[in-house]
């Protein structure tokens, strides 16, 4: 049995106790990611030697203070500048960037003792639903390697699904940890607006992106994220809210916990085969002692109009740096307006392009009020539904997805479709709270997410209800790779 079949807390207790070292560890995520990624190919950048020299280090020198992350091999979505190591952001205008820094939450990761097997693919700049905007390739469902993985977060889930780390990092703008988790039968958690600092990831939308980690396990996510959280003052938008212990509220305890049922979250647009596996985790909750009311979340129709114009136009600003002067590739023109064009043509795709001119028009002169200012007051009407809701209830269940993970081409033709893919996940975002998705089943052999929904800064509480389904769940399923 392969070692990364085993939990953190497992595989900690085996390294301090020295019955496995921290370079046999990490081998063995290398050897799986030699063994799979070929099929896969979850990964833009493995940095193999580097991660293997730091186990080796760590081989006799395990303090007898060792945190549970000690020696743990990861993976970071390729947003997220590391010191030496290329950033992409999966776009030919990054392919030669590499950061003369880390990120905050690289560099707590790595303060953890937690070794970086490499970066992982994703859809370029953040920007998808189904992993197929990379410029470079197309990550593979382990599940299907004839589906999607998801987007955009999509080599990270893919990695974790394939057994080959322990647990990666993702973003999320408007579900691009939680639904590439739906599709892989992984864990995905994006945290409050805040709690992790986003000093150090390549910006998408500065209003709605989001750090957190993807793993296997509810302890394993929350392990990850105790060791992410926390106010930085490199991040104006960090908050300090303190970081209670997430693994001691995993007491498999939900009796009397108050879940609402959001009416439009299932309505027809939800696939019946997902329908059926989230009604059977209603029943496990309900088993558990959980209590259920039907609410109302009224807003939440126009969170996808709402989100398409404020991501895209601060898209629109934030890649505005990439012009071939500062950062990554520049191709050279007769003069300093040719290059950008040139530079900016040629190096970001399709899908970047669009959302660029879409964010740019509804920032232009006459328009914004109409655009961007309606879409911030209606943001501020789909919070103020949550705040209802939770003023009555602990958690908002829901599915991730409305589909399971579909083929290859499927949806790329028809932009609009591919976009509510995450009607479910993008109304969190908009808010700015915390939610996770939990594997609660197969349909037709692919897994389905369940979504908890939680008050902001109330992590405990969502990794509380996610931990106690998952252990009367019992899903334990692996792709057969």
């Amino acid at each position: 049995m392969s070692l990364l079949n085993a939990s953190i807390r497992e595989l900690h207790t085996k390294i301090v106790s020295r019955e496995v070292k921290p370079s046999e560890l990490v081998g063995a995520s290398l050897a799986r990611i030699q063994a799979t990624d070929p099929q896969v190919k979850a990964f833009l950048h493995v940095n193999g030697e580097q991660a293997l020299a730091a186990a080796k280090t760590m081989d006799d020198n395990i303090p007898s203070d060792a945190g549970l992350l000690f020696a743990m091999p990861g993976a970071l979505k390729d947003n997220l500048n590391t010191k030496g190591i290329p950033t992409t952001c999966a776009s030919k205008l990054l392919q030669n960037y590499i950061s003369a820094y880390d990120g905050t939450a690289v560099a707590k990761l790595q303060a953890a003792g937690a070794i970086s097997v490499g970066k992982t693919n994703m859809d370029e700049f953040g920007m998808g639903s189904s992993g197929e905007n990379s410029a470079f390739f197309q990550t593979r469902n382990p599940w299907d390697l004839e589906r999607v993985p998801g987007g955009s977060s999509a080599g990270s889930a893919a990695s974790v699904a394939a057994g080959q780390v322990l647990f990666a990092l993702g973003s999320d703008t408007g579900g691009s940890i939680r639904q590439p988790a739906a599709f892989t039968g992984t864990v995905g958690l994006k945290p409050t607006y805040g709690l992790v600092s986003r000093f150090g990831l390549v910006a998408f939308a500065s209003s709605l992106d989001q750090i957190g980690p993807l793993t296997r396990t509810i302890e394993d996510n929350a392990i990850v994220l105790q060791a992410i959280a926390g106010y930085d003052r490199q991040d104006s938008t960090s908050a300090n809210a303190g970081v209670p212990d997430y693994a001691a509220a995993l007491t498999g305890d939900v009796n009397g916990l108050r879940v609402a049922l959001p009416k439009e979250y299932f309505d027809t647009g939800l696939d019946p085969i997902v329908r059926e596996q989230i009604e059977q985790a209603i029943q496990t909750f309900e088993a558990l002692g959980a209590t259920f009311g039907e609410v109302s979340l009224p807003h939440s129709k126009y969170a996808v109009a709402t989100y398409y114009l404020i991501a895209t136009a601060e898209a629109s600003s934030n890649l505005a740096r990439f012009d071939g002067v500062r950062y990554g590739v520049r191709v050279e023109a007769d003069n300093l307006l040719d290059m950008y064009k040139q530079t900016r043509g040629e190096g970001f795709g399709a899908e970047v392009k669009r959302r660029i001119m879409l964010g740019t028009y509804a920032l232009s002169s006459g328009y914004y009020d109409a655009n961007y200012l309606r879409a911030q007051k209606v943001r501020t009407l789909i919070k103020q539904d949550f705040d209802r809701v939770f003023a009555e209830y602990d958690v908002v269940l829901s599915p991730t997805a409305p589909t399971t993970a579909f083929q290859f081409g499927a949806k790329t033709s028809d932009p609009l479709t591919m976009y509510l893919n995450d009607i479910y996940t993008i109304p969190v975002n908009l808010a700015g709270i915390p939610a996770i998705s939990v594997p609660c089943g197969l349909a037709n052999g692919l897994p389905v997410g369940l979504q908890l929904i939680g008050k902001a800064f109330d992590e405990s509480t969502l990794l509380r209800a996610a931990h106690a389904f998952e252990q009367a769940a019992g899903f334990t399923a692996r792709p057969s790779l």
